[in-house]
């Protein structure tokens, strides 16, 4: 299955994430986020981040969870690479891991930076056992 796709938007980045679960889908769009900025297969799991998150639903749970992590690469320059999410649903809340290392010039190519993640197109749907996500990311 692919994780992640992107599509065309003005001055913009979309994105089109999947999975077999909402877990999934959550963490092929976090890698989608950094694929973005850098070549994500470069990046070695050096250091590992918590988050946690609650939401008022499921939309402004994915907000959050892509938020977050751009705040790490705003503050330290952390890429990541790898994603470990877990949602529970009933209290709308988001458990997750990121895994990566510190912006390397010489290692890591330097892409477009993602400025904010946005609610613009944002659309979270189930088709046939697959979790899609689509949102576009401001540039």
């Amino acid at each position: 299955m692919t994780r992640f796709e992107f599509f065309d938007h003005t001055a913009d980045i979309g994105i089109i994430a999947y999975g077999r679960s909402l877990e999934e889908a959550f963490e092929s769009a976090a890698l989608a986020v950094f694929e973005v900025m850098t070549d994500t297969s470069k990046i070695e799991y050096k250091v590992e981040v918590e988050i946690e998150e609650i939401g008022s639903d499921l939309e402004n749970l994915l907000y959050r969870w892509i938020e977050s992590l751009l705040v790490y690469y705003d503050s330290d320059l952390l890429l990541f690479g790898k994603f470990k999410v877990s949602i529970d649903l009933n209290n709308m809340t988001l458990k997750g891991k990121a895994y990566g290392e510190k912006f390397n010039p010489e290692k890591h190519e330097r892409r477009t930076v993602v400025k904010a993640m946005t609610y613009h197109e944002m659309l979270i749907s189930q088709n046939d056992g697959t979790y899609i996500l689509r949102f576009v990311v401001d540039i």
